[in-house]
C-alpha cells in the first residue's frame, strides 16, 4: 500500500494531518494492496482508529488533538476529522482502485 502514500493531498484540513498521513503510512508499510476498494477503506480506516484512537466514521467531533503532533502553530496537533472522512480516506481508495 506504500504507493498510495506517495503524494501527499493538495490540502490539508488542520496542522496534524500530515502527521497522521506518515504515521498510517507507516503503519501500512509493505502491506499488499487489498482486492476492492471495501476492503482497502476497512484498512485505511482501521490504521487511522490505531493511529489517533477515534473512529472516523462514528466520532462526532470535528477534530481530535494528539499531543504526538503537535508541532507548532495555532492547530497543532489537532486532526480535522471531516477531512480524513470526506477527503483523505476517499482519496486513499481511489488511488488504490487505479492502482
Amino acid at each position: 500500500m506504500d504507493e498510495l502514500f506517495d503524494e501527499p493531498p493538495a490540502q490539508w484540513g488542520l496542522r496534524g494531518d500530515p502527521y497522521v498521513w506518515e504515521a498510517i503510512r507507516e503503519k501500512l508499510a509493505g502491506r499488499p494492496l487489498p482486492d476492492d476498494a471495501a476492503a482497502l477503506e476497512e484498512a485505511l480506516v482501521t490504521a487511522f482508529t490505531s493511529v489517533m484512537g477515534v473512529d472516523v466514521r462514528t466520532e462526532s467531533a470535528d477534530r481530535v488533538y494528539r499531543e504526538e503532533f503537535a508541532h507548532g502553530g495555532m492547530s497543532s496537533g489537532h486532526v480535522s476529522l471531516p477531512t480524513w472522512r470526506d477527503h483523505l480516506i476517499p482519496l486513499l481508495v481511489s488511488r488504490g482502485r487505479t492502482a
